[in-house]
């Protein structure tokens, strides 16, 4: 109808128009120019659309659209001014103008008929909207449900590490044990000399030297095995390898004592590996238990390292790493073994012996720091376990050196100290200690009367040990720190790890490690009052 009224003849024949009543003229003139401009305010409004969402695309039709609109929009307004002014060259040119359009815009349209009409209906929607719904609501409860088994599986390495150590702790216990009566038969013969002949100052001083010596040689041992059976997590740091192998050469020594015997070769002092150096000394002693029972008569396990050259294992990520070697020779083990060997969680072989147990172990902690084990072996031939160690990129943090006090005295001239220990023996020892550097020593032998003494003598800093009954140093130091907040505390523990005390108000109490000295004891003290000497 729009194309007709366009064209009607009336409106261009000058004659035929006079002949028109005037009522039907203003009809068509209204008529055209409202539909004109309503072309024209529907293309305003789909060119303001195409402005605001220029991130939609709108394709050809649209604009086949525009382009229709407007020219039948301006058609329209030209037919409603020719009763007055008629430009029939304008109009027809419009005319075919807006004719070519309409035929484009209703080819598109056909053409996207099949498009839309496949297009989902509103049901439709909601069905897939229900259903994706209730795959995301699964795939949670799976997600859920790994994270579960994630735990689980964490909690369940960590506890298996800590039954290694334990265990291997425990087979240390004889070679230890008679390590230590060696080291208290040198403490007690060095003790009777000094009391035998304590007019003699010189042999004195050499025997108590010896003492001295027997001693740190127990808190070494000491510190190795509390630093095992440590519950912990893995912490990779850099770690220089010469330096932690001599740390675990008497350990290995002592794990396959007393047949066999430990040689290490030298080892390239510049390697630095990224590991947790004491589960990689765990998964080594493990390593050294199986070497004695793979040497039942006898034998040699030798320590060695090379830069990791060649095929690596497979599991193994592209870059550096150290081949640390130990080798034994043993009776060998079959590819059966070796596969087995490998295997998680593998305690025992089929005759009782723990052969497999530690390249298992080993293989699990070197996987979490990122390296892998590989195992090469024939029977009758010995065996040679491979940790593929990964190249730490910086310099290991150098320990600040020990200050000595050999010739320096501590003066506590002036400082009065609560001393709370359970046992009379060390009690008396650091008591006179202190005393002999001037200080006002107040003793408790209990953990509620170290308290009462705190609160009634008022004193400068308080020494107590962390292991009493009845009440511990952590609680001693809780109820303390509740009247003095500021007071200095020195917690005295033979413990790896002293708990409870990060609760403790105020800044959480000192730790001095036993068995300590006189020096490093009034090191500390010195350290905590804020006293330079």
């Amino acid at each position: 109808m729009v194309t007709l009224l366009a064209a009607v003849p009336a409106m261009e024949d000058a004659a035929i128009r006079g002949s028109v009543e005037p009522g039907m003229i203003w009809t068509d003139v209204i008529t055209d120019a409202v539909t004109g401009l309503s072309f024209l305010a529907i293309l305003a409004a789909l060119l303001t659309l195409a402005y605001r969402r220029g991130d939609v695309p709108l394709g050809w039709p649209f604009w086949c659209l525009v382009k229709f609109l407007m020219a039948y929009g301006l058609v329209h307004l030209l037919a409603s001014w020719s009763p007055w002014q008629s430009i029939p060259v304008v109009e027809t040119a419009l005319q075919i103008i807006a004719t070519f359009f309409a035929v484009a815009t209703a080819g598109t349209v056909w053409a996207l008929l099949s498009r839309l009409t496949a297009m989902p209906r509103a049901g439709s929607l909601a069905d897939a909207h229900a259903e994706l719904a209730a795959v995301s609501a699964e795939r949670d409860s799976v997600l859920a449900q790994l994270r579960g088994e994630t735990e689980q599986r964490r909690q369940a390495e960590v506890a298996l590490l800590r039954a290694k150590k334990l265990e291997a702790a425990g087979l240390l216990t004889g070679g230890i044990a008679h390590d230590f009566n060696n080291l208290l038969q040198a403490i007690a013969g060095n003790l009777e000399l000094i009391a035998r002949k304590a007019d003699d100052p010189d042999r004195v001083v050499r025997w108590s030297a010896s003492a001295l010596d027997a001693v740190e040689r127990g808190r070494a041992v000491t510190g190795q095995l509390l630093a095992f059976s440590r519950r912990q997590q893995s912490v990779l740091a850099p770690v220089r390898l010469v330096e932690l192998i001599a740390g675990v050469r008497e350990l290995a020594e002592r794990a396959v004592a007393p047949l066999a015997q430990v040689a290490v070769e030298p080892i390239d002092t510049s390697w630095n590996v990224q590991v947790d150096a004491l589960q990689l000394e765990l998964a080594i002693l493990n390593l050294a238990f199986n070497a004695r029972e793979a040497m039942p008569d006898g034998g040699v396990l030798t320590l060695s390292a090379e830069q990791a050259r060649g095929s690596l294992p497979a599991n193994l990520t592209f870059g550096d790493y150290i081949a640390l070697h130990l080798t034994d020779t043993g009776r060998g083990m079959s590819k059966d073994a070796i596969t087995q060997a490998l295997e998680p969680l593998l305690l025992q072989q089929e005759d009782g012996g723990r052969a497999g147990m530690g390249v298992s172990m080993a293989s699990e902690v070197l996987r979490r720091m990122g390296g892998a084990v590989a195992v090469e072996s024939r029977e009758g031939e010995g065996t040679r376990v491979t940790l593929y160690l990964p190249v730490a990129n910086s310099e290991p943090p150098r320990a600040p050196a020990d200050k000595q006090f050999s010739d320096a005295r501590v003066d506590l001239s002036g400082v009065t100290i609560a001393l709370v220990d359970d046992d009379p023996q060390v009690r008396a020892t650091l008591a006179e200690t202190l005393a002999a550097a001037g200080a006002e020593v107040l003793e408790a032998g209990s953990g509620a009367d170290g308290v009462t003494l705190v609160q009634t003598r008022n004193p400068d800093i308080l020494i107590v040990d962390f292991a009493m009954p009845g009440m511990s140093g952590a609680e001693v130091a809780g109820q303390v720190r509740e009247h003095r907040v500021d007071l200095p505390i020195l917690v005295a523990t033979g413990f790896a790890d002293a708990p409870n005390l990060e609760r403790v108000r105020g800044a959480r109490p000192a730790l001095l490690r036993k068995p300590f000295d006189s020096h490093e004891l009034l090191r500390r003290l010195s350290e905590l009052l804020g006293r330079h000497f």
